[in-house]
């Protein structure tokens, strides 16, 4: 059951993302935001999907929360169609749907540890959770370091998920346009000839009517909006919850790090992050965009430990082997990893 809660979670995130790709990167913030949350000089906050009270609370009236709120709207939604609730739960959903994101513009699968408890309804967002617009570039560098450093992430970890973020906001913004709801079905093709030779003969109105008779039984067109999507395949496993908002050659996110100098606001709202990591007072966060800009694989296998770790922070897990493996349990930083492989 809880397999199943997962998949259709990840297939509601894909959707929201092929009929508004611009929501990719603010999936993502909601996971983070709700990681900073924590605080390890008092133990509050953590992943517990207090950001989801947080944004749909929020007064504010800019783009960037609505976008934030149109992201906890597609989880609350998905969440509520399940019909096991305590299959997964909204903490669940919140760091799942952050990886989903990645995943969609052909980014690596980041590990997502289940079994978080989830905030009381009944209590109050937590004072350490960070400003909304944390990653906006409205926030103070002070603010973002601050916000990282005591939650516990490392500056290398920092500069693993900031260069996802401003990664993966490059990525979609670069991708052309598309038509989500195109049908996936092969073309008609003549039968006995391969490739463009096989487009010369245009096939007649009687030819298609007859391919098409022998699976009647299924819908490929959409009419409006509210209507449900139906894949009409699931293609390979990088596409099982959807097609990719970015469909061509898998692109590299380490691709970012490396022009990060190049970085300007016409190709990522994150630009800022060009300044904040390249900063002279943040020499080991340059040394680590040097070295993750140069080779992708070291850079993905940091990613998906930030990411696994800013997800765990502090959170409380349900009862039984999770509770047992996870509690109290001493966090493994990247700057533990004395082992150097691949550097």
């Amino acid at each position: 059951l809880r397999v199943s809660a997962v998949d259709s979670l990840r297939e509601a995130v894909r959707r929201s993302l092929l009929q508004n790709p611009k929501l990719v990167p603010y999936f993502l913030e909601l996971a983070l935001l709700d990681g900073l949350s924590y605080d390890t000089a008092t133990s509050e906050g953590g992943p517990d999907g207090s950001i989801i009270k947080a944004v749909m609370s929020s007064k504010e009236t800019d783009a960037h929360t609505k976008s934030l709120q149109e992201c906890a709207a597609v989880l609350l939604e998905a969440k509520k169609n399940l019909k096991k609730m305590s299959s997964i739960t909204i903490a669940d959903a919140v760091a799942l749907a952050g990886a989903e994101a990645v995943a969609a513009v052909g980014g690596p699968v980041l590990p997502c540890q289940l079994g978080r408890t989830d905030t009381s309804p009944k209590a109050p967002i937590p004072s350490s959770m960070p400003p909304l617009n944390l990653f906006t570039g409205d926030a103070s560098y002070e603010v973002v370091l601050d916000t990282f450093r005591s939650s516990g992430l490392t500056e290398r970890e920092m500069t693993a998920l900031l260069g996802c973020l401003l990664s993966i906001d490059s990525i979609e913004k670069a991708t052309p346009e598309g038509d989500w709801k195109q049908s996936q079905k092969p073309k008609f093709r003549e039968a006995g000839k391969m490739g463009r030779m096989s487009e010369f003969k245009p096939l007649t109105d009687e030819d298609i009517a007859n391919e098409l008779a022998k699976d009647d039984e299924e819908s490929y067109t959409i009419e409006g909006d509210d209507d449900w999507y139906i894949a009409d395949t699931f293609g390979t496993q990088e596409d099982r919850f959807g097609k990719r908002v970015n469909s061509g050659e898998k692109p590299s996110l380490s691709t970012a790090l490396k022009n990060l100098a190049k970085s300007s606001s016409s190709s990522t709202q994150y630009s800022w992050v060009k300044d904040f990591l390249l900063s002279k007072d943040l020499p080991t966060a340059q040394t680590w965009v040097q070295k993750y800009g140069s080779k992708p694989l070291i850079y993905e296998k940091d990613l998906k430990v930030a990411y696994n770790s800013v997800t765990q922070l502090g959170g409380e897990f349900t009862g039984g082997k999770y509770e047992s493996l996870l509690k109290n349990k001493k966090r493994k930083t990247l700057n533990d990893d004395d082992l150097d492989f691949l550097r």
